[in-house]
């Protein structure tokens, strides 16, 4: 699949969570989109992603 513009292989039955937390290490201050669509907090335990989908990971970044 791809993952903010780069190729990325994962299992099959990847969830959102365990993709954020493999990239990130965490699932604060994070957001996903999915094909264009925004997956809500609440499905992301829930959401398989499949072999092709498009995903833009959006972290929140703390700074001055």
């Amino acid at each position: 699949m791809t993952v903010n513009g780069s190729m990325h292989e994962f299992d099959a039955d990847v969830t959102v969570t365990q993709l954020i937390m493999s990239i990130t290490g965490t699932t604060r201050g994070s957001a996903v989109v999915v094909d264009g669509e925004v997956v809500p907090r609440s499905e992301w335990d829930a959401q398989q992603l499949a072999d092709g989908q498009l995903v833009e990971l959006i972290t929140a970044v703390q700074g001055g």
